[in-house]
């Protein structure tokens, strides 16, 4: 992919208007509290919470502040406890991360994964549907039952669902011939197509190569069929009073411990072995636009 472009990235930490260091007003300040944050679920949730302590060991190490994980059911889950106060950042998809920051006027992303401005979706059907790979949108799916992941999700429904609107004219139910089916997670669409529960369905692009790489998914059986054209995705979001909470300066530290985190298990807590570079709201105004154009963000 393309490196970041130094003019934007530079706009981006110049938009934060904050200094690098943390300072010992934000210690006194922090003294006592603790930093929560939480993910949009990929997994079981077991799995989630032992590496995602990774991450909450790596910031509490990096920030000298207490860090605490906090799990969610679901996407919307995700959204409200950020809405709520619950916690203090979140590690978002596209969608969830312009639904997060348009509930908290003034929340900010801050990083994204080396991967995100370019992010993609697949395809996938089973062999014996008797749907060919292709370098076009599939149109051999009409008909056929196909299943999203959740309905929050960037790459297993926002985008699917727009370069199937963009490719046919249609609206997914007019398309497949029956209301939208949501596995929940990407693995779930795997395992669903896999198990011939449905003929196809759409995923992080991520989630199967990993599936395949780890023996869960056969790549004979289950058919990466179509590649989406690239899209930004995952970012960690910020609330816009964590300075005020914590202290001057701790926003900019949180972005520079991310941006600069090389710890292997840390990174694959994230599914980003590839390394987070930093993130401005304005990265993400294509989802919003998508979301709009598909009817998923309300006035």
């Amino acid at each position: 992919m393309n490196a970041p472009r130094p003019f934007l990235l530079l706009s981006c930490l110049l938009a934060l208007g904050l200094p690098a260091a943390c300072g010992g007003s934000q210690k006194a300040l922090a003294a006592g509290r603790t930093l929560r944050f939480s993910a949009i679920p990929h997994e079981r949730s077991s799995a989630m919470a032992e590496q995602l302590a990774q991450v909450a060991k790596y910031l509490q190490r990096e920030l000298d502040l207490a860090c605490e994980y906090v799990p969610v059911s679901d996407y919307a889950a995700a959204v409200e406890a950020f809405k709520n106060k619950d916690v203090d950042l979140a590690w978002f998809g596209g969608v969830t991360g312009v639904q997060a920051r348009k509930a908290m006027p003034g929340s900010r992303a801050i990083a994204q994964g080396r991967v995100d401005p370019e992010f993609k979706s697949y395809f996938i059907a089973h062999v014996d549907s008797g749907i060919a790979p292709s370098d076009e949108f599939p149109t051999a799916m009409e008909g056929r039952s196909f299943s999203f992941g959740s309905p929050g999700s960037t790459s297993g429904r926002l985008m699917p669902e727009f370069f199937l609107r963009q490719a046919t004219g249609k609206t997914p139910q007019e398309f497949f011939g029956h209301l939208n089916r949501y596995s929940g997670s990407h693995n779930q669409t795997a395992l669903q197509v896999q198990n011939q529960t449905v003929d196809c369905g759409a995923l992080n692009y991520k989630t199967y190569e990993s599936m395949v790489s780890d023996g869960r998914l056969d790549p004979e059986v289950c058919l990466k069929i179509w590649e989406t054209p690239p899209y930004p995705d995952y970012n960690w979001t910020v609330r816009g009073d964590l300075d005020d909470i914590f202290g001057a300066g701790l926003t900019a530290a949180l972005q520079d411990a991310l941006v600069n985190c090389d710890d292997p298990q840390v990174l694959a807590a994230l599914k980003r072995p590839e390394g987070l570079i930093p993130a401005c709201n304005e990265d993400f105004t294509a989802v919003a636009q998508t979301m709009a154009a598909v009817g998923m963000l309300p006035e």
